[in-house]
C-alpha cells in the first residue's frame, strides 16, 4: 500500500466493544473503493432461464486508499480500513442482521435487496477469483441478491454498478504513533 503524497491520511477504526460500524451497504454508480460489482442475470437454470438476480462484489477491501472530500472545508484526504477492522465490519455486519439495510446511493433505504452471501477473501482458491473478481487477501466480499423490479433495472442499465459501505469509525490520522492514536480517539470522543 503506497501512501498518498501531499494528503491526509486517516485511518478508520471501529471500537473494541463494536458499537461503530457498518451501518448499510449502498447501491452506487461510482463505489469509492473503484470496484464495481459483477451482476448474474440470464443464467440458465435447470433448463428454465430466469435471472437470478445477484449481485457480486467488494464492499470493503483491506488497505486500499479511497479519496474522501470534507464537506465543510473541501479538503481532499484519503482514508483506509486496516484487514483486521474489515474482518471486524463484516463479523458484525451480520452478527447485528443487517442483511436487508441497503441504501440507493447513500440517499434512501431500499426494500427488495438482501446480502445472502459474505465472505471474506482467503486465498488463490477463493470464489472472488472464479466470479472473475481479482481482490487482495482480507476483502469483504457481498453478494446481494435484488427482488426489487426497479433496482434491477437500474443495475441492468448500468445506472448503479457497486456497493459503498455506511458506517461510524473512528478515524485516527495514519502518521500518529499508536500512542498517540489512542490519545486522539480517547480526546475525539470526549469531545475536546
Amino acid at each position: 500500500m503506497k501512501k498518498p503524497s501531499g494528503k491526509k491520511v486517516m485511518k478508520c477504526m471501529i471500537d473494541d466493544n463494536m458499537k461503530l460500524g457498518v451501518q448499510a451497504i449502498s447501491l452506487v454508480e461510482f463505489p469509492a473503493i473503484e470496484e464495481n460489482w459483477i451482476a448474474l442475470s440470464n443464467v440458465k437454470l435447470s433448463a428454465v432461464n430466469a435471472e437470478r438476480r445477484m449481485l457480486y462484489g467488494p464492499a470493503l477491501i483491506p488497505d486500499k486508499y479511497i479519496l474522501r472530500i470534507d464537506p465543510k472545508t473541501k479538503e481532499e484526504y484519503y482514508i483506509y480500513f486496516e484487514k483486521e477492522t474489515v474482518y471486524k465490519c463484516a463479523h458484525k455486519f451480520m452478527m447485528e442482521n443487517l442483511q436487508h439495510k441497503h441504501t440507493m446511493e447513500h440517499k434512501y433505504d431500499l426494500t427488495g435487496c438482501t446480502l445472502v452471501e459474505s465472505w471474506l477473501v482467503e486465498g488463490e482458491n477463493d470464489k472472488s477469483k472464479h466470479l472473475g473478481i481479482d481482490v487482495p487477501v482480507g476483502t469483504w466480499m457481498a453478494g446481494t441478491y435484488v427482488q426489487d423490479d426497479e433496482v434491477w433495472d437500474r443495475v441492468k442499465d448500468g445506472s448503479v454498478r457497486g456497493f459503498s459501505i455506511e458506517g461510524v469509525f473512528d478515524n485516527v490520522s495514519a502518521d500518529l504513533s499508536k500512542e498517540d492514536a489512542f490519545v486522539q480517539a480517547l480526546m475525539d470522543a470526549l469531545g475536546e
